[in-house]
């Protein structure tokens, strides 16, 4: 069944034209596109908003990808259909609103005291009775118990004749209560228009407009804010924009960027923005607390500086704009690092940069570009272990039924792993990209970070973004330095220093009674290091994989290759024995060269000694010819503001309040209406006496309470009439 507006009705010829106001101003119309503003609202809450191409890439794909960039839902709020479907609406609530405000007003107006007394009958509250009291003295009574209940109400005298000197047949009083009701409805209707039409004014509808009108385009170049191009800035008197204004400590901006598409536009402001300082404050699990800037407002007309804070949530006005925080950011940082080559040549230097530049590092042909992206001062992780419970399922010697039932069951409260949030330091992020524009990202850590007892250096690396980052784990020395692990492995590459820490091994190793093993055992340990070292050229697998040039998989290929099956395990354990001897003589002997007093072979040794192998192995998988060490940095923040200069939120605030009411009104404001017809009874001998009383009430939702408040009407009026 189709549901037909009522109120002010087209009157025109074509059909077409009155079923479309029709279908515009009709109720099914508004909410389907309310459900289709909620459904993309709720679409653009999901998918991240106005984020480069490569980052949707690598979240949904190629495909997905290029699916929402031509829908749109990239940019759900600025997206023509969805400005479009506003507009409709605000046409769709606006025709509704016309049609049938003059009906609601009408309705308002009229008590409809006309109403004949047999036509109250049909009601479903009503009563009646007959009364002792004469009808002047019952007229008094319930009039002022209406007007002390707070209805209002409209009296009809009915006589029996059309002018005044006739018999009066009767009083019929119309009174009405909950009015509001009504104007509920046109309250939360014209929220809806006003909402829309804030939204559409704020948004980037005007900016649009602008440049289609005066022939403006989004600037996709690079370079200083002073040489772009003129069809790229926005007028000073621009009405209405929201833009980005990052700002670096110590400088001042004037000039807000508008982002559209992969482009922006340039919108000046009458005023710069200079930032003092910027202050964030964390929680202690890491998670910022207080975002802050000291600013001070330079205004270009007066020349007036005017500091002020600008905080989350807490914006600043100037001249109908506001400031609000919005992020923060490296404002170009400068950052020294220790490149460390990774091959068996080369020795370590210095390079220096800033966050968001970029250097070149060449070994003769081969040539990468650093880009350095990012510094983070304050990096706090969960350094708290479980307490191995959890991991009890893979053993069957460590299940512990009740343990494990109790860890899922009860209080939601309970914490089973302790959790241990400290600050590990600053760290530092960049790329190296090949000449093929391939690039891997890398964030190593600036100070060691204990895990599993041992203080260790953090050195990550991956090839997309959206994998975790894999580590590199570097052992700290006695110093708490990365200095005796670099030593290690540069000796490592040394012959001389191999032969020299052999040499000092088979001193130490070879029994007093056997002196003829040492020639032999020279030979074993001087092998075990060269394959650790990978100064054997690498080999390929059966597969033509190319194994990595040392580190234990070297060892193990060699022992696959020369010894026989059923030795390989005896063998491989002498091997090992072997190579570590060794491995902490070459530890020794680098130390002596540099200075150090040797190391004893106690148990904190023999940790760092156990994760150095470890680390040396796996650094020939290291996807990096250098590692860089971050040795000193000078922070240089920057705020990035929001700024935005937005009449039609006036009329956002307003439509939220008339929104607020309308719905109040609509749902807890009951529109009633009672009618009282009060009339002369008389005697079966046609004597006057008594008076006759009929009493109904119709409300636009039949409740308990309506019940209850009739009952109680009734028994008010009708006080005299038989039980």
């Amino acid at each position: 069944m189709s549901v037909t507006t009522t109120g002010i009705e087209v009157r025109a010829r074509s059909r077409w034209l009155r079923d479309g106001v029709e279908l515009l101003s009709s109720m099914r119309f508004s909410i389907s596109l309310l459900t289709v503003i909620c459904i993309a609202s709720v679409i653009g809450t999901i998918v991240s908003q106005h984020e480069p191409f490569t980052n949707y890439v690598n979240k949904f794909g190629p495909f997905w990808a290029q699916l929402f960039l031509a829908v749109g839902l990239d940019t759900v709020y600025s997206v023509w259909w969805f400005l479009l479907i506003l507009a409709f609406l605000v046409v769709s609530t606006s025709l509704c609103i016309a049609r049938n405000t003059p009906k609601i007003i009408h309705d308002l107006r009229t008590y409809k005291e006309g109403m004949r007394e047999q036509g109250l009958v049909a009601f479903h509250h009503k009563g009646s009775a007959e009364l002792t009291q004469d009808s002047d003295t019952v007229y008094a009574r319930v009039s002022k118990l209406l007007v002390g209940s707070g209805w209002r109400a409209k009296v009809e005298q009915r006589r029996d004749s059309a002018d005044a000197g006739g018999a009066l047949r009767g009083t019929m009083i119309a009174a009405r209560r909950g009015a509001a009701n009504k104007l509920g409805y046109i309250a939360a209707h014209s929220a809806i228009v006003l909402v829309c039409i804030g939204g559409l004014f704020d948004g980037d509808l005007i900016v649009r407009a602008q440049m289609w009108l005066q022939g403006k385009t989004p600037y996709l170049g690079a370079g200083f804010i002073k040489d772009v191009a003129p069809q790229h800035w926005l007028s000073a008197s621009n009405p209405t924009f929201r833009g980005q204004l990052p700002v670096v400590e110590g400088a001042r901006v004037g000039t807000a960027r508008l982002t559209l598409g992969d482009g922006l536009l340039l919108q000046p402001l009458p005023f710069d923005v200079e930032l003092k300082k910027f202050i964030v404050d964390y929680y202690a699990t890491g998670m910022p607390k207080l975002f802050a800037s000291e600013i001070v407002i330079h205004d270009h007309e007066t020349g007036q500086a005017i500091p002020a804070t600008v905080k989350v949530n807490e914006p600043v006005f100037h001249r109908g704009i506001a400031i609000y925080q919005s992020s923060f950011d490296d404002g170009g940082s400068s950052l020294k690092l220790r490149a460390i080559p990774m091959a068996a040549s080369g020795k370590p230097f210095n390079v220096e940069g800033v966050v968001g530049g970029s250097t070149e590092l060449s070994n003769g042909d081969s040539k990468l570009t650093l880009e350095f992206t990012g510094l983070r001062v304050i990096n706090v992780e969960n350094l708290g272990g479980g307490d191995g419970s959890s991991a009890g399922g893979t053993d069957v010697r460590k299940v512990d039924l009740v343990d494990s039932l109790d860890g899922h069951l009860g209080s939601g409260a309970k914490v089973r792993n302790k959790r241990e949030l400290r600050n590990v330091g600053p760290s530092v992020s960049y790329k190296l990209r090949d000449a093929a524009g391939q690039a891997r990202e890398y964030n190593n850590y600036m100070l060691p970070i204990e895990l599993d007892g041992q203080r260790v250096f953090l050195a990550g690396t991956r090839d997309k973004p959206e994998e975790a980052m894999r580590y590199l784990r570097i052992p700290a020395d006695d110093q708490d330095s990365i200095a005796g692990w670099v030593r290690l492995r540069e000796g490592l590459f040394d012959p001389a220093m191999r032969e020299k820490a052999a040499a000092r091994y088979v001193a130490l190793a070879t029994p007093a009674d056997k002196p003829q093993m040492a020639q032999q055992l020279q030979v074993t340990a001087v092998r075990a290091l060269a394959l650790f070292a990978g100064a054997e050229a690498p080999r390929s697998d059966a597969k033509g994989a190319t194994r990595p040039p040392g580190g234990l998989q070297a060892i193990s290929d060699f022992i696959e290759s020369s010894v026989p099956q059923p030795d390989r395990t005896r063998i491989s354990e002498v091997l090992l024995r072997i190579l570590n001897g060794s491995l902490f003589e070459l530890l020794n002997a680098t130390r002596e060269s540099a200075g150090l007093a040797a190391l004893k072979p106690d148990e904190k040794t023999q940790a760092f000694m156990t994760l150095s192998v470890l680390s040396l192995s796996d650094s020939f998988f290291y996807p990096a010819p250098v590692l860089l060490e971050l040795t000193d940095f000078k922070q240089v923040q920057q705020s990035v503001f929001q700024v935005a200069r937005a009449p039609g939120k006036i009329l956002v605030y307003i439509g939220a309040v008339l929104l607020i009411v309308g719905v109040f009104a609509m749902l807890y404001i009951r529109e009633r209406r009672l009618w009282v017809w009060i009339a002369p009874a008389q005697q079966p001998d046609g004597t006057p006496g008594g008076t006759k009383v009929s009493v109904a009430m119709s409300t636009t939702r039949r409740t308990m309470d309506a019940d209850a408040e009739f009952e109680q009407l009734k028994r008010s009026i009708l006080e005299g009439a038989p039980s």
